[in-house]
């Protein structure tokens, strides 16, 4: 348990910090910036100038640093050992919202102490000035924001918490989203815990795990899922999928071709569509047969959003294969550069889903037994 605990979490810290250099931008972007292909860490795009060249995102994006997506997956994890059972909205206004306000912490990107809350996106600032000033519902608080992968990208734990069992991670993923998100960005947070639990599953394969996604998935995300994952199939390299897969979620993604600049209809609720990261994410499991290294790259190369799609098939494919699948040097790249203990988390979160798991038990024997007293069954 602990060492796919460990490969989906670390697995998900290491494919976001290869992926923050080289988001939004490309595939043919990232391959004139570097020479070819990225196959590894490296530097921030705009070189020394990362502070001051694009003054809406000065951040030291590169060379090992996490990105916002670890800093929002890491916090859920405090929130889990914090509560130390199932997680709901209320535990996203109670727990995370302040984690996110009061504590400062080492942000990477920032190269100094600073709330969190100073670094994360405008459409994770929506959970403080919704919860935390405005009081609303946490159920509904997700509604009116950016539909994005926001509350997506940081769901690996609630996959993880359910190992086993994608079913009830889906459903704990949409209630904890709803604080965040609403319609396919919702939707995208409950499948990607759901393809978590599921690479969690002895003997799964990236194919059963898509599979599953698929059996869970409604609207628009099941469509475009299904859609990546025949364009993914016959691919065996990142390199010739590159193109397939972003023509096959294109027609399912509002954001359109130009990513900083995105179409009037970008980012708003609908059931037709999806948000891009996670069916490329799963796509790029699939064309990288659940090999990590070949999975995040794939995930990197692809450009775009691609700290978070590595992120997301960084966690499943870690889960797949356990620690062992994470390529150390990164590992410890990321860990060092990132000043952050990458196992801590890990251990932490393992025995949350030990006592999770414990006090589920409990409670089905308790409902197997009031159930059998109600029918008159065998106690």
């Amino acid at each position: 348990m602990e060492d796919r605990v460990t490969g989906s979490l670390v697995g998900a810290a290491v494919g976001d910090a290869l992926g923050g250099p080289v988001e939004g931008y490309s595939p043919e972007q990232i391959a004139d910036r570097h020479g070819g292909h990225v196959h590894g860490i490296v530097g921030p795009w705009h070189g020394d100038a990362w502070r001051t060249a694009r003054p809406v995102a000065p951040y030291h994006k590169g060379d090992g640093h996490v990105t916002d997506d670890t800093l929002m997956t890491h916090a859920l994890v405090r929130v889990y050992t914090a509560v130390r059972d199932h997680l709901d909205a209320y535990a996203i206004a109670d727990h995370l919202v302040p984690d996110l306000i009061t504590t400062p912490r080492w942000i990477p990107e920032l190269e100094a102490e600073a709330l969190p809350l100073h670094r994360i996106f405008l459409a994770e600032k929506w959970l403080v000035a919704r919860l935390h000033h405005g009081h609303v519902d946490p159920r509904e608080a997700g509604t009116g924001n950016i539909v994005n992968c926001g509350a997506a990208m940081y769901m690996a734990p609630v996959g993880l918490v359910n190992a086993g069992h994608p079913e009830a991670a889906y459903a704990e993923a949409l209630d904890v989203a709803g604080a965040h998100q609403s319609s396919y960005g919702r939707e995208a947070a409950g499948v990607f815990a759901a393809a978590v639990a599921a690479a969690c599953t002895p003997g799964a394969t990236p194919a059963s795990v898509v599979e599953t996604c698929l059996r869970l998935a409604k609207d628009g995300t099941r469509a475009a899922v299904e859609a990546v994952a025949e364009a993914a199939d016959g691919h065996r390299t990142f390199e010739t999928a590159l193109r397939p897969l972003r023509a096959a979620v294109a027609p399912f993604d509002t954001v359109g071709p130009d990513y900083r600049a995105p179409s009037l209809g970008a980012r708003r609720p609908s059931r037709l569509h999806a948000v891009e990261e996670l069916p490329v994410a799963l796509g790029m499991v699939l064309v990288g047969d659940g090999d990590y290294r070949a999975t995040v790259l794939g995930s990197v190369n692809y450009g775009r959003d691609c700290d978070s799609i590595a992120t997301m098939s960084g966690a499943i494919a870690g889960a797949l294969g356990g620690e062992a699948a994470v390529p150390p040097d990164w590992a410890k790249r990321v860990a060092e550069a990132s000043r952050l203990d990458l196992h801590a988390p890990a251990r932490a979160l393992t025995a949350v889903a030990e006592e999770v798991f414990a006090a589920d038990l409990a409670r089905r024997r308790a409902h197997e037994r009031a159930f059998a007293a109600l029918t008159d069954g065998p106690a």
